[in-house]
């Protein structure tokens, strides 16, 4: 009797813990999701003068954004289309194009924007979080930083580089602004 009592408990007690394993674990959409990231993550090819950007609905996957080169774009779906759980990817990057001015523009705002003082923890990230998309004189700044002064500090170096039309701050911040 003992022995079975603690054979059931020890049963109730395994379901119990993979209950909770599984509730814990993530979902197969968020799982799908984090390949698919890593995966555009380690394409070679993709620079700070690009930005990749995806949503994953069910087994389809779209990925938006821009990149300066076909290839990338190309390869961004390559990379994915193999993952288990896509069943279809929509590419709906759209390839910049091609401009000597534009070239310029982005030479001088990455110096402009990374030679700050202040934002020198951005420059030596191995993933540039500050993602500089130039498109016929227009600048957006897309990516990640860490304070509102640092997206201030980004968007006015930014607008100080000559030629620029015009500079839509689009940076995301991490830290909440102290009250």
């Amino acid at each position: 009797m003992k022995k079975s009592l603690h054979l059931f408990l020890a049963g109730v007690l395994a379901v119990g813990s993979a209950g909770l394993a599984f509730a814990d674990s993530p979902t197969g959409g968020e799982r799908l999701a984090g390949r698919v990231r890593h995966e555009l993550a380690m394409i070679p090819q993709v620079t700070v003068f690009d930005n990749l950007g995806y949503r994953v609905d069910g087994g389809t996957v779209t990925l938006y954004g821009q990149v300066r080169n076909a290839v990338v774009k190309d390869e961004a779906q390559n990379s994915i289309k193999h993952l288990e759980g896509v069943e279809r990817v929509n590419n709906q990057i759209e390839v910049l194009p091609p401009s000597f001015s534009d070239d310029r523009i982005r030479r001088q705002m990455a110096r402009a924007i990374y030679k700050d003082s202040s934002m020198f923890n951005y420059a030596i990230q191995p993933v540039a979080p500050i993602r500089i998309i130039v498109k016929n004189g227009h600048v957006d700044l897309e990516g990640v930083v860490r304070t509102e002064r640092d997206k201030d500090v980004a968007f006015i170096r930014a607008n100080e580089v000559p030629g620029v039309f015009s500079v839509q701050n689009n940076l995301q911040v991490e830290l909440p602004k102290k009250g």
